[in-house]
């Protein structure tokens, strides 16, 4: 005796099989992930040829062919970064010319954006484009009278000469200028009313909800500022007030490079910075997607 199935039980079949099937195939990661993995992985190569290159000796990086893993593990290149009496002075002063720049940048920028967001003034829209144009003025036309500038001011050589430059960039007062229109102005009226003053509402009610902006310029303004080299090269003279990236040139010479030292060096200056953006990634790409919804 064989049993029958109706027209209803085949259809409910043949509906739940697809969708079991795909339950089965379906993947623990995104199909986007199969592609951006190898990008990624090729963007770490020079990363992770900096890390190997800094536990070579300089025999092994100085041969040809060169070697693509090192024999042993020889840390005679950080043993000369570290042992360096100037290093640590020069990791002092990259550390206090980024966290004035980054501090000044979130606070000028704040409130320059939120002035060009929110209060409308005669030649406001004219005032916002001559600022933006600056952005697209290369520096090598604007160091000369910036060097001009800070000679008369009695800063070359100087860590002033590389923090007022920087207190604050046309980019951060845009960037967070765009943020700040899209905030919804019913939270601020709503404040208004109550009697807060517009500093009041900027400190206590539009930075909170601008904290993802604000990782942004701080991430932004840190990065450009502790990786800057041309202009410290030309307003800094003694060693003393060096930066990290113009005091690892000291380690090339004309006739010797000690490349483990360059290498070792580098990794510890490019440290900061993947920790710096690994703790902010989330809020910069929230402020990316978020800035552009209002022009």
């Amino acid at each position: 005796m064989t049993a029958t199935t109706t027209a209803p039980e085949t259809a409910a079949r043949r509906t739940t099989r697809p969708a079991a099937i795909r339950r089965r195939l379906r993947l623990p990661f995104s199909g986007w992930h199969a592609l951006l993995a190898p990008l990624a992985l090729l963007f770490a190569v020079p990363l992770i040829w900096l890390l190997v290159s800094s536990v070579m000796s300089n025999a092994e990086i100085n041969r040809f062919p060169p070697a693509l893993w090192p024999s042993g593990i020889d840390l005679g290149g950080y043993r000369y970064v570290l042992g360096n009496a100037m290093f640590p002075r020069w990791l002092l002063n990259s550390a206090i010319v980024s966290a004035v720049a980054v501090t000044s940048n979130l606070v000028f920028g704040a409130l320059g954006g939120y002035a060009f967001a929110r209060m409308r003034f005669r030649g406001s829209r004219t005032l916002l484009v001559l600022m933006l144009a600056t952005m697209a003025v290369p520096f090598q036309l604007t160091m000369i009278p910036t060097f001009l500038v800070m000679k008369k001011l009695g800063l070359i050589d100087t860590l002033g000469a590389l923090i007022v430059p920087s207190l604050v960039t046309p980019f951060a007062v845009f960037l967070l200028r765009q943020f700040f229109l899209s905030l919804p102005r019913e939270l601020e009226e709503a404040a208004w009313i109550d009697g807060c003053s517009r500093l009041r509402v900027l400190c206590s009610i539009v930075l909170p909800l601008a904290r993802p902006a604000l990782a942004t310029v701080a991430v932004l303004t840190f990065l450009t500022t502790w990786n800057d080299l041309t202009w410290p090269l030309i307003a800094i003279n003694h060693d003393t007030q060096y930066t990290l990236q113009l005091g690892l040139t000291t380690f090339q010479g004309q006739h010797h490079t000690r490349w483990s030292a360059v290498m070792a060096g580098n990794v510890l200056t490019v440290l900061p910075v993947l920790v710096a953006f690994l703790f902010a990634q989330k809020a910069f790409i929230r402020s990316v997607t978020s800035s552009g919804l209002k022009g």
